[in-house]
């Protein structure tokens, strides 16, 4: 038994049975398809940040769409970085490093997570 959706038109109310929707799937809402997720996880040399100072580094994770937020961990002891993320472009993960620390810190190549949800 499908769901019905009322309209009124000028002829008074009509009855649309099993609407579709025409396009690919990971163009749909999450809403329609369920929840999208995507990831990625990178080994980077990263640079020596000074107090207060930022970095930014580009991620590639495939389905990633324009303007949505990112999820970013970066697999060190390092507690005095702060990462955030945002899809830059498709596909196009832009992280930002900052140290919010009052010391530089020489930071060796780490595994970088980064999720889209």
């Amino acid at each position: 038994m499908g769901r019905q959706i009322g309209i009124v038109g000028f002829g008074g109310q009509l009855e649309v049975e099993a609407p579709r929707l025409h396009g690919p799937p990971e163009a749909a809402p999450a809403l329609l398809v369920g929840q999208r997720e995507f990831a990625a996880e990178v080994s980077r040399d990263l640079p020596s940040l000074a107090p207060g100072a930022t970095s930014l580094i580009e991620v590639t994770v495939d389905g990633a769409r324009v303007g949505e937020l990112a999820q970013v961990s970066l697999v060190s002891s390092r507690r005095f970085i702060e990462l955030s993320g945002a899809v830059w472009s498709n596909n196009t993960v832009r992280v930002m490093a900052r140290n919010i620390s009052a010391a530089t810190f020489e930071l060796a190549a780490a595994t970088l997570s980064v999720g889209v949800p």
